[in-house]
């Protein structure tokens, strides 16, 4: 029995202490802690109180099959990024981890080192020479690692954003050589915005944020008795670089695309201009699993 606001807080806690899984318990007796304090501290109106719960129940009526709503949110409101650096601290010594993202496949091609990812024509773009060395954090190369690469096309779209293309275009799996070095070839990719269709496209323009990301490229890289690695290269000179919307650029992961105007040191098939992109990775000792994507 409730006598007054001040006794509620209590009396759930008391409720759910029986639970007995104990991580259970923790994490809802936090989470009541964490809500009930926010309430009395913003003390919304019940007509505010409907509207958020309206804007709650909106992210599952936006999500479908190939869209989540509520990852997105959680996205934008910097959740993800704060459980992925929880998760991956910059100390164990290995590459920061980024967003896997919405656009991710599951059966890229496996190319031979120095193939190009540009499987079908694109508009524009520069052509770009990416390479670098996956290292082990307590020292020499991991040969044989794969990366799964995947990006944006110079206007910013990813393949499966287009349901009339078949294929893939702009993805490829690579393994590295004795040396633990990799290389690719491709285009710059572009920055784009995230979907606004949904509940977070109104709160976001509510908050007059813009809805950006800067340029970059995906990368997910393995190895067996390695603890797998799903981060991100950003350009540093993209746009919204310093305003991504979803917090994901993390200074580690900030990389040059130099660019060159002569075609010296070129691969076969280059114009001029052209960028050299130059990252190593560095992996951990763990479990080498193949994360599940979620839907976007």
């Amino acid at each position: 029995m409730i006598e007054n606001e001040a006794m509620l807080t209590g009396i759930v806690l008391d409720a759910m202490r029986p639970t007995p899984d104990a991580r259970l318990r923790a994490v809802m007796a936090a989470f009541v802690k964490h809500a009930h304090a926010f309430v009395r501290e913003v003390r919304p109106t019940e007509q505010e109180f409907e509207a958020a719960v309206g804007w709650v129940a909106g992210l599952g009526q936006a999500t479908n099959d190939v869209h989540n709503e509520v990852i997105l949110a959680s996205d934008v409101l910097g959740l993800s990024t704060l459980v992925g650096l929880l998760n991956n601290p910059a100390f164990a010594g290995e590459t920061e981890a980024a967003l896997l993202g919405p656009f991710w496949r599951k059966g890229a091609p496996e190319m031979a080192l120095g193939a190009s990812i540009v499987q079908r024509a694109v508009q524009g773009g520069i052509p770009v020479l990416v390479r670098g060395q996956v290292m082990a954090r307590e020292g020499g190369p991991v040969v044989g690692a794969l990366l799964d690469i995947w990006q944006s096309d110079p206007t910013g779209f990813y393949d499966n954003q287009d349901p009339t293309l078949e294929g893939m275009n702009l993805r490829g799996r690579f393994r590295t050589d004795a040396d633990g070095r990799y290389w690719f070839t491709t285009v710059r990719p572009a920055g784009y915005p995230v979907p606004l269709h949904g509940p977070v496209g109104e709160m976001l323009r509510a908050q007059t944020r813009s809805p950006y990301r800067p340029a970059h490229i995906h990368f997910m890289v393995s190895a067996p008795g390695r603890r797998t690695l799903v981060t991100q290269v950003f350009a540093d000179d993209a746009e919204h670089l310093h305003a991504d919307v979803t917090f994901s650029v993390i200074r580690s992961l900030v990389a040059r695309f130099e660019q060159r105007d002569t075609l010296e040191g070129a691969p076969s098939g280059f114009t001029a201009p052209w960028c050299l992109l130059e990252y190593d990775f560095v992996l951990v000792p763990g479990e080498s699993r193949f994360p599940k994507p979620p839907i976007r």
